[in-house]
């Protein structure tokens, strides 16, 4: 029986590695570690294993991430990523610990590590495989968008909600949204709106699709294939994705044409103009929705489209460190994340009222010191 290492937060341990990835669950449970990184002698694997709080990610974990990632990057032929429990994959950063302690040094090297973390996934030399079953948001999404494969299942739930919380979608959104289809990226950044199952495929952001009951199979099949040339073939083979519709596809027309302006104040008149049920759903939307992140969004995705990864993710650093210091990002966690009353009072609270002067701060070069180095 081959020999896997779980190298957890107090040392390594030497358990045997299960075929049956029930017997490997029940083992992971009992470990303490919020990041199980395991390797077999030429597999990797990362298990984000914080299931009651959704497997959220937080800076130790990102360091425990991206010290594995970097050696298994030089010693072993694949690396497979996925959660704990079945309710997520990742549901993204611990924001309500970083917004409750403040803009500190540890808030900031947060963002920069994982930043970071994700620039080595986006370039990453061996087949990384994300297995993004459940509540896949915000960091989660940093963790696997970026990687080569990702394996969505029917419990998928992809979303990038920062807007909603005063913040904008990082962790690269400014890369892969503006690569979406048409204006879909845009959509989906400005509104949060939600994508279930097949739809994470379909939309271009999960590459397969698979039955959650087959998930077990496809990673012994994957951590037992001899040859990592082999993965594409053991990823089609269980890809198995329906005949039916894109949900979005009956608006796909709409959403292209409503979200092509060059403004947020465009969009919402351009909605408002078509005057459809989806349409003045969607100005309802973005009305509750931070102004400020917004026009950030809007002008990140912007440029976005035209930028590498690292560079989007050295504005998004930028971005990110205004936020912690001048935002509605502390506002928005608190309503909708701490006392949970969903009335976030936002500053300026009007889209007139954020000034280009106020949107180009964000974006301003950061000192040399402070600058993201990727």
């Amino acid at each position: 029986m081959p020999i896997q290492r779980i190298i957890c937060g107090l040392g390594q341990r030497t358990l045997p590695f299960f075929n049956n990835n029930s017997n490997t669950s029940q083992i992971v449970r009992k470990m303490s570690s919020s990041v199980l990184a395991t390797e077999s002698s030429t597999k990797g694997m990362i298990i984000l294993n914080r299931p009651k709080a959704l497997n959220a990610i937080n800076l130790e974990m990102v360091r425990k991430i991206y010290k594995h990632l970097k050696k298994c990057e030089k010693t072993k032929s694949l690396m497979i990523i996925k959660g704990t429990g079945d309710k997520a994959f990742c549901a993204g950063g611990d924001v309500r610990t970083i917004v409750e302690s403040g803009p500190t040094e540890e808030s900031k090297t947060f963002f920069r590590e994982e930043y970071t973390t994700n620039a080595l996934i986006g370039n990453y030399k061996i087949p990384y495989i994300a297995l993004i079953d459940g509540i896949t948001m915000g960091g989660g999404v940093g963790l696997s968008v970026h990687g080569k494969y990702r394996v969505a299942t029917e419990r998928t739930l992809f979303a990038m909600p920062e807007t909603a919380i005063g913040l904008f979608p990082d962790v690269g959104g400014s890369y892969f949204l503006p690569r979406l289809q048409g204006k879909l990226g845009l959509f989906l950044g400005l509104t949060g709106h939600r994508l279930k199952g097949e739809d994470v495929l379909k939309a271009g952001i999960a590459t397969h699709y698979c039955d959650s009951s087959k998930l077990s199979d496809l990673e012994t099949t994957l951590l037992n294939c001899p040859d990592a040339d082999e993965v594409p073939d053991i990823l089609n083979k269980f890809n198995k994705p329906s005949d039916k519709l894109f949900s979005l596809d009956p608006l796909l027309e709409k959403i292209n044409k409503c979200f092509d302006g060059e403004s947020v104040e465009d969009i919402i008149e351009n909605l408002r103009t078509d005057g459809s049920e989806w349409a003045l759903k969607t100005v309802e939307t973005l009305s509750k929705m931070s102004p400020t992140s917004l026009k950030v969004t809007h002008r990140q995705l912007e440029l976005g489209a035209k930028l590498s990864l690292p560079r989007c993710l050295n504005m998004e650093y930028r971005i990110v460190l205004r936020h912690l210091q001048d935002s509605d990002f502390k506002e928005g966690v608190r309503a909708m994340l701490i006392d949970k009353d969903q009335k976030p009072k936002w500053q300026p609270n009007t889209l007139e009222a954020v000034t280009e002067e106020r949107v180009q701060s964000y974006f301003a070069r950061l000192s040399d010191m402070e600058e993201l180095k990727l």
